[in-house]
């Protein structure tokens, strides 16, 4: 079992780092594809030539494509992320300042939506056909459906404009107190709390429900077990293999999902600063924020094929 599971460690390590790789190339393709100039967007579009062509010099953007990849990959892979070409602030600094509001974010919809989910999934599953079954599946049915950006316009109108119980905008700064920061991000964490927690719910209910069919089951309910002891302790641990899987997916997507409900709330994180760079083709900043996120989704996805074997030591052993 442990040659297998370091097998696997090692494939998905290997496969991640190309990943990695891939995504970089896609980034600077995408971004050297983008219409504008980085030099004129800082100088305005009055400059002239020689002044475009002063600041290409001076950013070492005159020189071929690759060479600055190249240039770039080297470097990255000794921890220096380079320096942002819109005010030439070293990267790594530009993004230590946004990282930890972006994990706030994802870690305080995480808390909320890994147990709610679980518990809306095993009440659903045991009152299976019910009333409360059918509102809930409607409710997360609606809630895969419908974008995120729809969702966070939709709470903006009701908490922020309608009631005036959060702000429309997340103002987060380092002075603020917990209560304060809480109260700023409200809306961009309920946003992702109701993308991701309909995907877990759906997901905990269909495995517990597809092993009530299991002979098992059928002996515990012989047995007089009470309906809600069988699922807690007889169904639920047997469906834990899907149940994380879809969890660290869900939580991967959430790491990444930012981008959207940071540009909506105009929340100082990752994803927010990502986009302004797209915007002014700063490219190193890009490349810096793409790879985080990426290798965050990556670990992520790691960390949920570990645990599910875990879990499930049967699929340490294939037939």
């Amino acid at each position: 079992m442990q040659i297998s599971l370091l097998q696997l460690i090692l494939k998905r390590f290997a496969l991640g780092l190309v990943t990695l790789l891939a995504i970089s190339l896609l980034i600077t393709v995408g971004v050297e594809a983008l219409s504008g100039d980085v030099c004129t967007a800082m100088m305005g579009q009055m400059a002239s030539d020689d002044k475009v062509a002063a600041c290409h010099r001076e950013l070492n953007l005159d020189r071929p494509v690759h060479v600055r990849y190249l240039e770039w990959l080297v470097n990255f892979a000794q921890g220096d992320m380079g320096q942002a070409l819109t005010n030439h602030y070293a990267v790594a600094d530009i993004v230590g300042n946004r990282i930890g509001n972006t994990f706030f974010l994802a870690a305080s919809a995480a808390l909320i939506a890994v147990p709610l989910s679980l518990i809306l999934g095993v009440l659903a599953a045991l009152y299976r056909d019910s009333l409360f079954d059918r509102s809930i599946s409607m409710i997360t049915l609606s809630g895969v459906s419908v974008p995120d950006f729809f969702i966070a316009y939709i709470l903006m109108a009701i908490f922020a404009v309608s009631y005036g119980l959060f702000p429309a905008i997340s103002n987060i700064d380092e002075t603020m107190t917990l209560a304060q920061r809480i109260n700023a991000s409200a809306l961009p964490v309920l946003t992702l709390t109701l993308a991701v927690s309909a995907h877990m719910m759906r997901m905990t209910r269909a495995s517990i429900v597809s092993l009530m069919a299991s002979p098992y089951i059928e002996m515990a309910k012989l047995k007089g077990i009470r309906p809600g002891r069988i699922i807690v302790f007889h169904a639920l641990p047997n469906a834990w293999s899907p149940i994380i899987q879809v969890i660290m997916l869900n939580l991967a997507w959430l790491v990444v999902g930012v981008v959207i409900v940071e540009f909506v709330f105009v929340y100082p994180g990752l994803g927010a600063l990502m986009i302004d760079a797209v915007f002014l083709r700063d490219l190193p900043t890009v490349r810096a924020t793409a790879m985080i996120f990426a290798t965050v989704y990556v670990i992520l996805n790691l960390l949920a094929d570990i645990l599910s074997l875990v879990s499930n030591p049967r699929l340490m052993h294939p037939k």
